[in-house]
């Protein structure tokens, strides 16, 4: 087995494609051999749905589309990244107690350290940014 596993998609910054993008993450990650179904699938499936989201809603037009990469690396873990080519870094928002929006960093800040992994945000040479989150997961052995 290679040591590392990547896989990447661009979706058109639109609301329908944080579904594919969701879709994309569990496939990918169940091939490789995480439990689909299980907490760790469930885990990237929602933390790719609230960065795809904020990547569709938050760039304001600005961004025609958005990529999704998908890094397993044995011994290293999960590495997960949304890129937009909007200048915006996501925005920690006070959580208003009737407010229906903005949540979704908070999500995802407390799903990655419930996870014991780590949060960055990269700037990208078109002007952009990535979101990226690193989870400790090993990869799976294969003979």
């Amino acid at each position: 087995m290679a040591d590392i596993r990547e896989a990447s998609v661009t979706l058109p910054s639109d609301p329908a494609s944080v579904a594919a993008a969701r879709s994309f993450a569990a496939d990918v990650v169940s091939e490789w051999g995480l439990p689909a179904g299980g907490d760790p699938v469930h885990t990237v499936r929602l933390i790719v749905s609230e960065l795809a989201t904020n990547a569709v809603q938050h760039t304001f037009g600005q961004s025609p589309a958005f990529t999704v990469d998908l890094a397993l690396e044995r011994g290293d873990g999960l590495r997960i990244g949304v890129t937009d080519s909007h200048p915006r870094r996501p925005q920690r928002l006070p959580a208003a107690v009737r407010q229906d929006t903005g949540r979704g960093m908070a999500i995802v800040r407390s799903l990655t350290a419930e996870g014991r992994g780590r949060l960055t945000v990269t700037p990208t040479p078109q002007g952009g940014k990535t979101v990226w989150i690193a989870l400790p997961w090993a990869a799976p052995a294969h003979s």
